[in-house]
């Protein structure tokens, strides 16, 4: 396993992240322990999780899962650079989410005693709250540097000025600010490259993409129903609107002689500003299986051709403008 840097930070870690949102609602809790144990054996050390994970308010249950793992010892907490959110409501009551000072304090100390640890390497914040300042924020972040509860701070679903507006209010107070930032990225869905990676280069944050295999349609979808699957009907119609651009994809994969769901993964790991694909494996199978995509080296010619099927973005303003 050859780690990564962690954007401009000196965190090295697995050039693949394990996503833990499927522990709870679609893995059990034996079959999740099984998968991180897994994963460690595999040098895989980047996990992400969030409060909300679970999908019952308030409960955080894929946090506990992880916490009840990191009890069983053997150095697992030691061995994870832990990664959560902070954002959702956990609660009925008016201060139970979003990023305000009072909700990131009481949202830390509950995340920390979930997965009983007593600091997280990575706190992100999951989505931008346009109604609290960032002076705020950071100020709240800060403490909680200082009491040594989370060491870095990143985020999830940020537009490229909200990047670019909350790094220059840290650099002012002399805080490291946000060191990655966690988006919709995949072949599929490539609106990040007009302003948020070139945000993230700027700034020095690693990229974090989550779905990359964009929700199963870059995964081999079409051969998979052939071979007798079902899909759901969101993924049906998702594909009927696709179908030709997934049809190229697929071939391209066979002459190219790998899975879909593998080169999918291997062009994100081309781009130098991505530090880690989320990965989400229901399964300890479908976990050895994304290991290959680190094996495959993508020729020009067939980032070229990816291109043709799938087109990219080139930076703002240039993309739309002279």
């Amino acid at each position: 396993m050859e780690y990564k840097r962690l954007g401009r930070t000196g965190l090295k870690v697995s050039p693949l992240c394990l996503g833990t949102m499927n522990f709870g609602p679609h893995t059990e809790e034996g079959d999740s322990f099984a998968i991180m144990d897994r994963a460690l054996e595999l040098g895989i050390n980047f996990f992400d999780t969030a409060d909300v994970y679970g999908w019952k308010k308030g409960e955080g249950i894929t946090e506990q899962i992880l916490g009840r793992w990191f009890e069983q010892g053997g150095n697992r907490r030691e061995k994870v650079v832990l990664a959560t959110k902070v954002y959702g409501d956990m609660g009925d009551w008016p201060n139970t989410g979003r990023l305000s000072a009072l909700h990131i304090r009481k949202a830390c100390d509950d995340s920390l005693r979930r997965m009983k640890t007593d600091y997280i390497d990575l706190y992100q914040f999951h989505h931008i709250d346009r109604n609290t300042p960032f002076e705020e924020i950071w100020q709240a972040c800060e403490i909680l540097v200082q009491q040594g509860k989370i060491l870095y701070v990143g985020s999830s679903n940020f537009a490229g000025w909200h990047i670019a507006m909350a790094n220059e209010l840290a650099s002012k107070r002399g805080f490291m600010g946000l060191v990655c930032e966690q988006s919709l990225y995949n072949l599929n869905a490539r609106t990040v490259e007009l302003e948020v990676i070139p945000a993230c280069e700027k700034y020095g944050l690693g990229l974090i993409p989550w779905s990359p295999l964009g929700g199963g349609l870059l995964g081999g979808v079409l051969q998979k129903i052939e071979e007798g699957r079902r899909a759901s009907e969101h993924v049906q119609k998702s594909i009927e609107a696709n179908r030709p651009k997934l049809e190229m994809w697929e071939e391209l994969c066979r002459q190219v002689g790998e899975k879909p769901a593998d080169v999918a993964l291997a062009w994100l790991l081309n781009n130098p500003i991505v530090t880690a694909p989320i990965i989400g494996p229901r399964t300890r199978e479908q976990l050895d299986g994304s290991l290959k995509a680190l094996e495959i080296k993508l020729e020009a010619e067939t980032l070229q051709k990816i291109d043709e099927i799938f087109p990219g973005f080139k930076t703002a303003p240039e993309h739309y403008a002279w």
